[in-house]
């Protein structure tokens, strides 16, 4: 499927690199997987433009293979970062492009919260629409994995590959500063449990419930 994309499907968007060069920025995008883009360290690296390198970005998400999620910003006292994260929307293909053969490689590897983020977050976003689907974050370090605009309301949402996520400054900063009416933090786990107000841990066995549930409450 790589070398069908690659030699056929991209060129239908415009991009006409040699496949030498696509199979690079294949790889660095598995890299950032979960990572803000910078056009201009991937230009760099392919010999190409930074309007190039963007161009090639837009053309892997238009085949539904990449997504761009964009920052939510707004007139906040912090710097805000506004550059989208970029995910490869295929587990199975990011952990090809990072030869991942098996769950142990995976488990020993620094993308590991990464991949879980970029699964959950897919998850997420098939039951809420991606229409208004943003990511948070500042340069003073305080970010938010997800927001999603969903009936009427701010929703946050972290990805924790951790078996006991607690509450964490940035989540404190995101509540107030986002003014979220919900935050829930989606685990691997088997259990589910409040963490605080309007603050509560959701394992991913239990999301499609959960969010129906919420979706009842939200519309009271």
């Amino acid at each position: 499927m790589e070398r069908t994309v690659i030699e056929r499907d991209l060129a239908q968007f415009g991009v006409s690199e040699t496949p030498g060069v696509m199979r690079r920025l294949w790889a660095m995008v598995a890299h950032y997987h979960g990572q803000t883009w910078n056009s201009s360290e991937i230009g760099r690296s392919l010999g190409v433009t930074e309007k190039t390198a963007r161009r090639y970005l837009d053309a892997l998400a238009a085949t539904f293979l990449v997504r761009q999620l964009p920052p939510w910003f707004e007139n906040l006292g912090n710097r805000q970062v506004k550059a989208p994260k970029v995910y490869i929307r295929d587990s199975g293909m990011l952990h090809g492009l990072l030869h991942l053969a098996s769950p142990q490689r995976l488990e020993e590897h620094p993308k590991l919260g990464a991949s879980w983020e970029g699964f959950a977050l897919e998850q997420v976003l098939q039951i809420t629409g991606d229409r208004d689907a943003y990511f948070w974050a500042t340069h003073g370090r305080a970010e938010l994995d997800l927001m999603v605009l969903w009936q009427g309301r701010r929703i946050g949402f972290e990805f924790k590959f951790g078996d006991a996520p607690g509450i964490t400054k940035s989540i404190h900063v995101a509540m107030a500063d986002l003014k979220l009416d919900r935050l829930l933090v989606v685990v691997p786990g088997k259990e589910s449990y409040d963490l605080g107000p309007k603050v509560e841990v959701v394992s991913i066995l239990h999301l499609v419930e959960r969010l129906g549930r919420m979706a009842e409450e939200l519309k009271t």
